[in-house]
């Protein structure tokens, strides 16, 4: 009998703690491909801000044109100014529009006039963001609302951390739970199979001959467990992505990009394997000595 028909032997012979390994072996990569594919998407709405104006500042209703050219002077007077932005109310309308265009019933009953003007400001010294937000924050009779980037940026990145780190402890506590049974189950079955390899080892086989097929059946469990894995993380992606982008619109929360699915599966698999191998091998060492 061939090592991989012997390790399969072997997994049917015992169904139920089979299983168990393979459901452990699941759980673990699915809480490792949906991290992955969280924090994927957070960077996503991060990377979206990074790249928008630092302040945005929404101006009242009726302003003339000298008072909107003044304030235009004002903030042209701070140092270290990249770019200032007017966006009319007609501007503003056809951004919207743009924004939702794939959502008529959002902008049917949307005109310019109940979209405010405003100032778009992108600077190269982060400093001078927090002294034009609290100078214009002052001119309550001409600014309506003001918009500041970096308090966005600021808290996502908290959250993008938070997640992470929360994903890095969920993800290394499952994957030792994970080789903690998959050693034992692998310890039962050499257990179990005492006879066996005694009798084996009397016809002359070798010890890996008598290792490898523990080996192979702890690497199944590995490629069984992280593609189950995925397929569950892929299947309710694909299930709740147009309503969670739809939400993060304009941002591509959850990615379509066949590229990076690619990626994480010959990844879950590489890491699989190395778990299942690594534990049936530590499951090996300790109970066939010889």
């Amino acid at each position: 009998m061939t090592p991989l028909k012997s390790a399969w032997h072997h997994i049917r012979r015992s169904p139920f703690q089979s299983l168990i390994a393979i459901s452990v072996m699941t759980i673990s990569f699915f809480s490792l491909s949906f991290f992955v594919i969280i924090s994927n998407g957070m960077s996503s709405v991060l990377n979206y801000f990074e790249t928008k104006p630092e302040v945005t500042i929404f101006l009242k209703d009726g302003l003339d044109q000298s008072t909107v050219q003044g304030l235009q002077k004002e903030l042209s007077d701070y140092p270290n100014i990249r770019e200032i932005k007017f966006i009319s109310k007609d501007q503003a309308l056809q951004i919207y529009k743009e924004q939702n265009k794939n959502n008529p019933m959002l902008t049917e009953m949307v005109t310019a006039s109940i979209l405010p003007a405003s100032f778009e400001i992108s600077v190269s010294d982060p400093k001078i963001l927090e002294q034009i937000a609290q100078n214009f924050s002052s001119k309550t009779t001409q600014v309506d609302e003001i918009i500041y980037q970096k308090d966005i940026i600021n808290s996502l990145l908290v959250w993008t951390n938070f997640i992470r780190k929360t994903g890095i402890i969920v993800v290394s506590v499952t994957t030792v739970i994970t080789l903690m049974i998959i050693t034992v189950i692998i310890g039962m079955k050499i257990t179990n199979r005492k006879d066996e390899i005694s009798i084996s080892r009397l016809l002359g086989a070798g010890n890996f001959y008598v290792k490898r097929p523990f080996l192979i059946e702890g690497v199944i469990y590995g490629l069984t467990g992280s593609i189950l894995g995925l397929l569950i993380t892929y299947s309710l992606s694909a299930y709740f992505a147009n309503r969670i982008n739809l939400f993060f619109s304009p941002v591509v929360f959850l990615t379509s990009d066949f590229r990076f699915y690619a990626f994480l599966l010959l990844s879950s698999l590489s890491l699989g394997s190395l778990i299942g191998f690594t534990a049936s091998w530590i499951g090996v060492k300790r109970n066939i000595k010889f």
